[in-house]
């Protein structure tokens, strides 16, 4: 399995069920949950990059 490979889905996946909670009454949890997704989608897809 590649590196970066499983990073990278699991901040799709977490990134994806925060923007669902955005619209609820923890708007302020689901930003930062938001956050760390989008971070880990963008260090898995430097590792994949880096490492082909």
């Amino acid at each position: 399995m590649r590196e970066g490979l499983i990073p990278a889905v699991l901040g799709t996946v977490v990134t994806a069920s925060s923007a669902a909670l955005l619209g609820s009454r923890y708007k302020m949890v689901a930003t930062g949950v938001l956050g760390f997704g989008l971070a880990h989608v963008v260090l898995g897809t430097i590792d994949l990059f880096e490492h082909r």
